[in-house]
């Protein structure tokens, strides 16, 4: 490893998938606490990307590197490390039906890192403990709301203790009173310094924790910068014009996304504890100057 290096370095991807080009020669680093948020309109090649930096699909061209070293794929054991090092979350929660909260977070554990099936279930009741399902724990996929079954997959992840969270519209298969415990999860890790790139149109969200938005659209990287520049009033920029249309959809009705003073102020009444009760587990985030 070399100290001077980012975290992680993925250069010039581009990816073709059924004759159409998805991504083209698409970058990003990621530095210890960055916060990196992809925005832009569906089809932008999101999803792909995110897919690739984690080799779910392979790249036509360009290079991941982590920690300096190159990875690419072309062992299982390279593979296994990588997708330990680097996290995804995903839409879908993609949780084995079949087991229980504790046996989808412990399963990975007892294949991939070798644990005793005792050493794992102790880790995953941490884990789901930390995302505030400890007595959840026992029950299966069908007896959890989207919003918890997305914490379980939470869950999972962080078990593997990545180095970097990939996270692809986390949000999107929720109903929207389940958003903000998801969000609020987020929130703790980014408050905690955890690494992540997420794909998300909760711009709220976004705003106020993102360390920089990347705008993306036809496969590629248009925009790049801070939030306080790329969404500021009169910018001019892409990014501020999209967003302002988001909100403009919005109307005038009552929104369940969470706003940036109730991100900032760690006012999210929603469920995220195992009895009902506000949580005191998601810390403030920082005052802004």
């Amino acid at each position: 490893m070399n100290a001077s290096s980012p975290l992680l370095q993925v250069r010039g991807v581009s990816k073709t998938l059924g004759g159409r080009a998805i991504l083209h020669d698409v970058s990003i680093t990621v530095d210890p606490g960055d916060l990196k948020v992809l925005i832009g309109p569906s089809g932008a090649g999101k999803s792909t990307f995110l897919q690739c930096i984690n080799r779910l699909i392979a790249p036509d061209e360009g290079e991941i590197l982590l920690n300096g070293m190159p990875i690419d794929g072309s062992s299982t054991a390279e593979l296994c490390r990588l997708r330990q090092e680097v996290g995804m979350i995903f839409q879908d929660f993609n949780l084995f039906d079949h087991l229980t909260a504790e046996a989808n977070v412990a399963l990975a554990l007892r294949k991939v890192r070798g644990l005793s099936s005792d050493n794992a279930g102790k880790r995953a009741r941490k884990e789901l403990e930390r995302v505030g399902l400890a007595s959840r724990a026992g029950l299966y996929p069908a007896q959890l709301s989207g919003g918890q079954k997305q914490r379980v997959a939470i869950a999972r992840a962080l078990a593997m203790e990545p180095k970097v969270l990939l996270l692809d519209e986390p949000t999107s298969a929720l109903d929207p009173e389940l958003v903000g415990e998801v969000l609020a999860v987020i929130r703790d890790l980014a408050a905690g310094g955890m690494p992540m790139i997420m794909a998300t149109h909760q711009m709220d969200f976004a705003r106020a924790l993102a360390t920089d938005i990347l705008f993306m659209e036809q496969g590629k990287i248009i925009e790049q910068g801070a939030p306080d520049v790329l969404l500021a009033p009169g910018s001019g920029t892409r990014t501020s014009d999209f967003c302002g249309k988001l909100f403009d959809l919005r109307g005038t009705e009552k929104s369940d996304e969470p706003t940036v003073s109730e991100l900032l102020t760690g006012d999210l009444s929603h469920d995220i504890t195992d009895d009902g009760s506000e949580s005191s587990m998601i810390p403030d985030a920082p005052k802004k100057d």
